[in-house]
């Protein structure tokens, strides 16, 4: 009891001596100076048009963020003082962000190879956390690509580099690594594209260098490996991102300059896209992702944007362009498409992401929120 109440006194001390430097003009803390940071962590107002889109739908940006300090709670008065006195602490920020997904929580969880490690962004609870394997000789994360969440918010997460995929419980904690062989080897050559299909118990992974997808249990055991490298339906070039969407796998093949969708038996059903320098072609595929009423969004990082396609092929719409200003991109990659149809952009060389709303038609006409 004495201890603590020398601590509050010293503190008290501490407060009085900052206060009155203050007022003697030797430490200068200004009122306007704090209502600067009143909303820190509340998204900045940013006036973008909205995209009016056939049969009443539309294009809503939201916000975009891209450190730590924008999800944490906001500062009293006493904090920022000692944050001047002995100097704010160091934030995380996104580094070089690439892939990002939601879980039931509202979380946004965000994979950076450039950080060695994934972000977690809760703004519902004013929380944030860093998953990193750097500091372990055992399991390291190496290079993070791509996130999938199961039912459970459990985190699945490939590492490119080592060849593994990590799964991390909601807490962030390591439950165990899927791929991994005797001397830290992975059995993966380059696995990127994660999806998780909770009722069936699968897990569908892309192996970029073999040209395949390998479907497994939630145990890891390899049930069914398929496609081959080639052009033809059910072949793939360099198959990177994949979506699951109800009965339906997207694949974004890199080489191939398409989007080919498959059932989840493996069998081809249609493809989107081919290389060209026009909107409507792909030049560099990136994420891929489906809204409320099943049009294929895909980030292209060549040209800056997201195009957004409906089943024949036929592009309806797109949004972004180069550049560095809100709703502007340079090198998208990831993109998650919530069941509130957010879309979450990672635009990586500008180390953010940024969110839009699409309001589908039975929005527009008063309908079923989507």
């Amino acid at each position: 009891m004495a201890q603590l109440l020398l601590e509050k006194r010293s503190l008290l001390s501490l407060q009085g001596k900052m206060l009155a430097a203050c007022l003697a003009g030797t430490l200068c803390l200004t009122p306007a100076g704090f209502a600067t940071d009143k909303k820190k962590n509340e998204p900045v107002r940013i006036d973008i048009p909205e995209l009016l889109l056939d049969g009443g739908r539309k294009l809503r940006f939201e916000r975009m963020f891209s450190t730590e300090q924008e999800v944490k709670p906001k500062k009293g008065f006493w904090t920022k003082v000692v944050d001047v006195v002995i100097g704010a602490p160091d934030y995380h920020t996104m580094v070089r962000p690439y892939s990002i997904t939601t879980d039931s929580k509202g979380r946004i969880i965000v994979t950076d190879p450039g950080a060695h490690g994934v972000h977690i962004f809760d703004f519902n609870k004013e929380k944030y956390k860093f998953l990193s394997r750097q500091d372990t000789d055992h399991n390291p994360l190496v290079e993070p690509q791509c996130v999938a969440v199961d039912a459970e918010d459990r985190i699945y997460v490939t590492d490119s580099d080592a060849g593994k995929i990590f799964v991390f419980n909601p807490s962030g904690k390591l439950e165990r690594v899927i791929g991994a062989l005797k001397y830290g080897e992975g059995f993966f050559k380059r696995p990127t594209g994660i999806a998780i299909d909770s009722a069936a118990q699968r897990i569908y992974v892309s192996d970029t260098l073999r040209d395949q997808i390998f479907e497994m249990d939630m145990q890891g055991s390899v049930l069914r490996k398929i496609g081959k490298r080639g052009t033809g339906d059910g072949e793939f070039n360099y198959p990177t991102e994949l979506r699951l969407h109800g009965d339906s796998l997207a694949v974004v093949e890199a080489m191939n300059f398409r989007v080919q969708v498959l059932d989840k038996n493996g069998e081809y059903q249609y493809s989107i896209g081919k290389i060209g320098d026009h909107v409507g072609s792909m030049f560099r595929p990136k994420g891929v992702g489906f809204d409320s009423e099943g049009h294929l969004y895909v980030v292209d990082g060549m040209w800056s944007v997201v195009q957004v396609f409906d089943r024949e092929g036929q592009l309806l719409y797109y949004f972004g362009k180069l550049g560095t200003a809100p709703g502007d991109f340079q090198l998208p990659t990831g993109l998650r498409i919530d069941d509130q149809d957010r879309i979450y952009v990672v635009d990586s060389f500008n180390k953010r992401v940024q969110v839009y709303h699409y309001f589908g038609a039975a929005s527009a006409t008063g309908g079923v929120k989507p």
